[in-house]
């Protein structure tokens, strides 16, 4: 899978010295070379990014102004000539600072610390299995099995592929011992996202099956699906 990346900068030379560093990179692709944060936002909002290359001072709307008015961010490297844009920079969660111009063995190290946080974060985020009890037995649930769970009362109905398992367990419980591929989507449905195959605003499809979407979660989980594209 390649990190879709995009450069934002007012300075065409700066923006063709970060091109040239990425084509030396397997997995990293290019999507759009900016030369405005107003242009960067048409993109995003088009596409899903991994990485953005931002400049800080640049005119109408600087860098920085920029990232924090975002709902939805990508992973930033900040990208300057100035040395005093570094601890806003940091405050917002860059992944690194790289100070102009930019040398390609700093540039391999920002990449570098890219790429280790994204496996961290995929390994820390995504679990395989958990354990569930069942007649005093602690049984192994594959989660990837799972399509979706359904709060009945005291209980919970886990549909799995071929399989229903019920259990005296409450809904928000269980939400909490999962990875986060499983959305809240209603207060009696948990969904497993990699399992959807259509969705509305109302409501998801796993296969033929239709799941309500309820109006208190609906912004959170259509934000969710839209931005996992």
């Amino acid at each position: 899978m390649a990190y879709k990346c995009v450069i934002v900068d007012d300075e065409e030379l700066a923006r063709e010295l970060i091109e040239t560093h990425l084509s030396q990179l397997d997995d990293f692709e290019l999507i759009a070379s900016c030369a405005s944060a107003i242009e960067a936002h048409q993109v995003l909002q088009d596409e899903r990014i991994d990485l953005l290359f931002m400049d800080i001072e640049m005119p109408l709307i600087k860098g920085t102004d920029f990232i924090s008015s975002l709902k939805v961010k990508p992973d930033v490297i900040f990208t300057t000539a100035y040395r005093d844009y570094a601890i806003e920079g940091f405050e917002l969660n860059a992944i690194d600072y790289l100070l102009k111009p930019i040398v390609f063995e700093r540039f391999f190290k920002a990449i570098e610390k890219f790429v280790s946080l994204k496996k961290a974060n995929l390994t820390s985020e995504r679990k395989s299995f958990i354990y569930i009890q069942i007649k005093k037995k602690n049984v192994k649930l594959i989660l990837d099995d799972i399509l979706y769970i359904e709060s009945i009362k005291d209980y919970i109905r886990i549909h799995l592929n071929n399989d229903k398992i019920m259990l005296k367990h409450g809904i928000s419980a269980f939400e909490s011992k999962v990875d986060n591929r499983f959305l809240r989507v209603h207060r009696s449905f948990l969904v497993n996202s990699d399992k959807v195959t259509a969705y509305t605003k109302t409501d998801l499809e796993i296969n033929d099956l239709e799941i309500p979407i309820g109006d208190f979660y609906k912004a959170d989980v259509l934000e969710k699906i839209k931005t996992a594209q």
